[in-house]
C-alpha cells in the first residue's frame, strides 16, 4: 500500500451505517486506476459485444464488464470464482465493490470520484 492510503467502506444513504468489509486486505496492493492496464471485457471481446464500464478482480486480475453492460461479466466471474472484490477501471472512478459484503470501498486520503449515485453498478 502506498503511503497512508487505506480503503474504507463508503457511506451509502440507502443502507444502514456501520457496514463492514472482511476483504479490504485484498486491496492493499491495488494500483491507482491511472496505472491500470487498458483492457476490454474478457467475456465480451470474443463475442464482439460492447460494454459500458470495466471492473477488475483483485484476486486474479480478470477484467469484466459492469452490471450496466449486457454481459454482466464481472458479476458472473464473482459467482463462478467466489472472488469477492473488483475495482473500477473507469478513469473517472476510483472505488471497489465487494460482492460478498455488498459494500463500496473508497481510498482514504485521496480526492477521487466515489461510487455511482443511486446504488451499485458493479
Amino acid at each position: 500500500m502506498q503511503g497512508t492510503e487505506q480503503w474504507e467502506v463508503a457511506p451509502d444513504a440507502g443502507r444502514p451505517q456501520g457496514r463492514v468489509c472482511a476483504h479490504r486486505d485484498l486491496l492493499d496492493d491495488v494500483r491507482p486506476v491511472s496505472d491500470a492496464p487498458s483492457a476490454g471485457c474478457q467475456g465480451c471481446l470474443p463475442r464482439g459485444q460492447p460494454w459500458v464500464r470495466l471492473r477488475q478482480c483483485v484476486t486474479c486480475g480478470y477484467t469484466g464488464c459492469c452490471d450496466s453492460s449486457a454481459g454482466r461479466h464481472s458479476y458472473g466471474h464473482h459467482e463462478e470464482s467466489g472472488h469477492p472484490v473488483a475495482v473500477s477501471l473507469a478513469p473517472d472512478e476510483e472505488w471497489a465493490w465487494c460482492f460478498t459484503d455488498e459494500v463500496f470501498l473508497i481510498r482514504t486520503g485521496r480526492n477521487t470520484a466515489g461510487p455511482p449515485a443511486g446504488g451499485p453498478r458493479h
